[in-house]
């Protein structure tokens, strides 16, 4: 699989990206944290035994507090883009362990939500039957668009353990590639 079907102009990608543009970093990784294994299982569903997934799910929650750092997680993030390049001829398969990978690395800069987003959309969209993609699109963006206004909201409120350079509040990335790209983002704010 060489082609994502979905981009980050997508129409049905625009309302989770005007949520992403919103958020903080460690709501994008909470929110990356909690989508990853519904992508990881569409991957194990081709290949049951591939614990390469599993692995980086426990590895991202361990370098999102702080328990080791990013030169280890890169090593479980690769190995993920590996199990996607060897999955050629499963493309479902092959853009959900890319999503997976991309929320990992949300963990490093959170522009690589969207990277979730998009492939996890693309291996959605390969794994429905023809007649039932656009539904499946549909009910898979609504669940993003509501897992992340979840965490938007518990975030804030969490005592959770983070790696230290989560703590540092800065501009979010994401917003700033946006408005780098277009010159502004119509958030309404």
């Amino acid at each position: 699989m060489k082609k994502l079907m979905f981009t980050r102009e997508s129409e049905c990608v625009q309302p989770i990206r005007e949520l992403i543009c919103k958020q903080n970093h460690r709501a994008l990784v909470l929110w990356c944290l909690d989508c990853a294994p519904r992508y990881a299982k569409m991957y194990k569903n081709a290949f049951p035994t591939d614990g390469r997934l599993d692995t980086l799910l426990k590895v991202t929650e361990s370098w999102s507090r702080g328990e080791i750092k990013m030169p280890t997680a890169k090593k479980y993030i690769l190995d993920a883009h590996r199990a996607a390049t060897e999955a050629e001829g499963f493309p479902s398969a092959q853009a959900a362990a890319r999503a997976v990978a991309h929320a990992a690395s949300s963990i490093h800069v959170e522009t690589h939500a969207i990277g979730m987003v998009l492939y996890g959309l693309t291996a959605v969209w390969h794994s429905a039957d023809e007649k039932g993609r656009d539904s499946a699109i549909t009910e898979d963006c609504l669940w993003l668009r509501n897992r992340l206004a979840y965490w938007a909201q518990e975030e804030p409120q969490m005592d959770r353990e983070w790696a230290t350079f989560l703590l540092r509040d800065g501009p979010n990335k994401e917003l700033l590639l946006d408005t780098k790209k277009r010159g502004t983002w119509a958030t309404g704010t």
